[in-house]
């Protein structure tokens, strides 16, 4: 421990010395990889993209609307699927 504190001196000073409080900075690693993967996609990629996108944004809009108008049975109709995912404790 004090030679890891000696070599913390002798490369940084003081400051070496000091311990950083809170969250390490956020790399920018992630970001830089998203932006190359935009600018990698074609023109006709970035279209199909929006495609998709819109397309589920229509497909949660009229689910919801359908819920809206009959909650109960909305529910009821989507239960089946909902339970069988779910497992039951055996006796």
């Amino acid at each position: 421990m004090i030679a890891s504190w000696k070599k913390a001196f002798h490369e940084g000073g003081v400051e070496g010395l000091n311990k950083h409080k809170g969250r390490p900075p956020m790399s920018n690693k992630d970001k830089n990889k998203r932006n190359t993967e935009e600018k990698e996609m074609t023109y006709e990629q970035k279209l199909e993209r929006e495609n998709e996108l819109l397309r589920l944004e229509v497909e949660y809009l009229k689910k919801l609307r359908a819920f809206q108008m009959d909650p109960e049975g909305y529910l009821e109709k989507h239960k089946q699927r909902y339970h069988s995912n779910s497992k039951k404790p055996s006796n």
